[in-house]
C-alpha cells in the first residue's frame, strides 16, 4: 500500500495562493481517477481539483474559506501500489459556468476541457462516499461535522428554516440531495406545532466564501472610505421612449436593439465632456485624483454567482448602437461565465440598474476607487403637471452617488440636471459640439 501526496496545483499565471471554497470529499471517502476533490477560487476564475489516482482519502488539509499556497498539500490518498508517501501531479480544470469574480461586477475564456471519459468504477467504489455506516448512507451526522449540499438545497433549506446538519445525506461523500431534504420535511411537518418550534429553533451559519466574500470586501472598502452624498432626480422619459421605440422599429440587419442604457452611457459622456472631474480615480492614500480622458463605463450585471461589472470601453468613441451592441455581449459573457478578466477592469464610472425591479429610489455604493455612481430605477407611467393639467408621463428616477470628498453637493446636482436635460430632450445626444 502506498500513500500518495496531492498538492495545489498551479492555478494560473502569478498565483501564489486560492482560496478553498468547496470540498467534494470528505476523510474516509473511495475516490477514483478524475473524481473531484476540491474547487478553489483564484482572482481569474474558479477551478477544480481532480483525482489523479485511485484510492482513499485519509487526509485533508485546510477549511472553507482559507487560503492556501500553490505547493502546499491539500489531500493525502492511500492506492493499492507499493511504496510510501510519493507527491504525484495533477492539472486543475475550470468549470465551463464559473463567471470570473467581480471586478469591484461573449467570447470564450477558453477552449473547455474535454470531458474525462465515463468509466465504470468497481463494485466496491461505485458511490463516493464513507466506506461503511457513514453519511453517505443516511446515518447521523457526527458532532460537529458541517453538512454537504449544493446551494439549491441550502437555499430551500435556509428558507424552510432547517438546521442541515440534522438531515441525512445518501449522495456522494455525505452530500444532501433535494429528495433527502424532501424525506426530512415529510417526516418533520407530522403537526404544525412541531414544524413551528422546529423553525423557530433553526440556526444555520452559512459561511461567506468565493465570490461573495470578494464582493462584502469591495462594498465594506467604499463604504468605510467613501463619504457618499446621493442626489436623486426624476426624468420624463416619454420623448426618449418614442424615439427609441421608433428606432426598434426600423432596425436594420445587424443592428442590436435598443435600450435605455445606450441612451444614458452617450448622454453621460456628453455631461463628463462638461465635467471631467466626475469620471475618475480618487487615491486617497496619495491624495491625488486621477481624471481620464477616456469613458470606460461599468455596468453591473447580476449572475448567479453573484455581482460582476463588465466594463464598456471608451464609450466616447462609440456610438449608441455600438454601445448597445457592447452591452448586449458582455452582458451575455458575465451570466454565462465568459467574460474575460480584462473587461472586468478598469471603469472609471459605473452604472448600477436593477430594471423593472429598480424600484422608487436607490442608494447605490460607489465602485471604489471611482467618484460616481448613477443608479437606474425603473421607469413607470406618473401623472406630471404640464402647466394646466395633470398627464400621463413615462418617469424614471435616477439615484447617483457620489465621493463627498472630490465632488461637491453642486457639481453633483449640475452632473445630473444636465443629464436630465439631455434625455428629456434625446435629439441633444445626437448632436456634436
Amino acid at each position: 500500500m502506498g500513500e500518495k501526496i496531492i498538492k495545489l496545483p498551479d492555478v494560473g499565471e502569478g498565483v501564489a495562493q486560492a482560496e478553498l471554497v468547496e470540498w467534494h470529499v470528505n476523510i474516509g471517502d473511495l475516490v477514483r481517477e478524475d473524481t473531484m476533490l476540491a474547487a478553489v477560487m483564484t482572482d481569474k476564475a474558479t477551478v477544480e481539483i481532480p483525482s489523479p489516482v485511485e484510492g482513499e482519502v485519509t487526509w485533508r488539509n485546510g477549511d472553507i474559506g482559507d487560503m492556501i499556497a500553490v505547493g502546499a498539500a491539500i489531500l493525502k490518498i492511500k492506492t493499492a501500489s507499493d511504496g510510501g508517501e510519493e507527491e504525484v501531479g495533477i492539472e486543475p480544470t475550470v468549470p465551463a459556468s464559473q463567471p470570473e469574480p467581480l471586478s469591484v461586477g461573449p467570447e470564450p475564456i477558453a477552449e473547455k476541457p474535454k470531458p474525462a471519459p465515463e468509466i465504470t468504477p468497481p463494485k466496491q467504489i461505485a458511490t463516493v462516499g464513507p466506506k461503511s455506516g457513514g453519511v453517505g448512507q443516511g446515518a447521523p451526522r457526527a458532532e460537529g461535522e458541517k453538512p454537504l449540499a449544493p446551494p439549491a438545497v441550502r437555499l430551500r433549506a435556509k428558507e424552510a428554516g432547517i438546521d442541515l446538519r440534522q438531515v441525512p445525506g445518501t449522495g456522494p461523500a455525505g452530500r444532501i440531495t433535494h429528495e433527502d431534504l424532501d424525506m426530512f420535511l415529510s417526516r418533520e411537518t407530522g403537526s404544525a406545532v412541531a414544524t413551528g418550534l422546529q423553525l423557530n429553533k433553526s440556526v444555520q451559519e452559512v459561511k461567506i466564501v468565493g465570490l461573495r466574500r470578494r464582493i462584502a470586501e469591495k462594498m465594506a472598502l467604499a463604504k468605510s472610505r467613501i463619504p457618499h452624498i446621493t442626489y436623486v432626480e426624476e426624468v420624463d422619459m416619454t420623448a426618449l421612449e418614442e424615439l427609441r421605440a421608433c428606432l426598434n422599429g426600423n432596425l436594420k440587419p445587424g443592428k442590436p436593439k435598443l435600450t435605455i442604457l445606450p441612451f444614458l452611457m452617450r448622454a453621460m459622456v456628453k455631461a463628463i465632456a462638461e465635467q471631467p472631474g466626475i469620471n475618475a480615480h480618487f487615491d486617497d492614500e496619495a491624495g491625488v485624483i486621477h481624471q481620464f480622458g477616456g469613458v470606460h463605463i461599468g455596468v453591473a450585471a447580476q449572475t448567479p454567482s453573484g455581482l460582476v461589472v463588465p466594463v464598456i470601453k471608451h464609450a466616447e468613441a462609440r456610438d449608441i448602437f455600438d454601445c448597445a451592441r457592447e452591452v448586449a455581449r458582455l452582458s451575455e459573457a458575465a451570466k454565462n461565465g465568459t467574460v474575460l478578466r480584462e473587461e472586468l477592469t478598469g471603469s472609471t464610472i459605473t452604472i448600477s440598474s436593477l430594471g423593472a425591479m429598480g424600484g422608487i429610489v436607490s442608494t447605490p455604493v460607489i465602485n471604489y476607487p471611482e467618484v460616481a455612481i448613477i443608479g437606474v430605477n425603473k421607469l413607470a407611467i406618473r401623472p406630471h403637471w404640464d402647466g394646466t393639467q395633470f398627464v400621463p408621463r413615462k418617469m424614471m428616477n435616477l439615484s447617483s452617488s457620489f465621493d463627498h470628498r472630490v465632488i461637491d453637493g453642486w457639481d453633483a446636482a449640475t452632473f445630473v440636471q444636465r443629464l436630465k436635460a439631455l434625455l428629456e430632450t434625446p435629439a441633444l445626444i445626437f448632436v456634436e459640439e
